[in-house]
């Protein structure tokens, strides 16, 4: 079957193949988040210009705004651990010294 028609409307339609393609349930701890936004930060007085500026607090989206979907169920908070073996780095074998002039 067409994936096009297992899924109505474009958009959540691309969604929901993603988001099979990544393995994720229904039952999985998502959070969603909107990216490339600003908040105004200046408590502007009442004479201020509406075209230029917001008021304290306002949220604008920028054009290129993202929507950030985390799955918080396949979280993996487990640290870094150390390496198995010594490190070695390659690009040091080989180092020669520069000549001095």
């Amino acid at each position: 079957m067409d994936d096009s028609v297992r899924y109505p409307g474009r958009m959540l339609g691309e969604l929901a193949i993603a988001l099979e393609k990544l393995g994720w349930e229904s039952g999985d701890d998502v959070a969603v988040e909107i990216g490339g936004t600003q908040v105004s930060g200046i408590h502007q007085g009442e004479d201020y210009n509406k075209k230029w500026a917001s008021q304290f607090g306002v949220r604008k989206y920028n054009k290129d705004a993202f929507i950030v979907i985390k799955n918080l169920s396949r979280n993996d908070d487990t640290k870094s651990q150390p390496m198995d073996r010594e490190h070695a780095p390659h690009h040091l074998k080989d180092a020669k010294p520069e000549p001095t002039v």
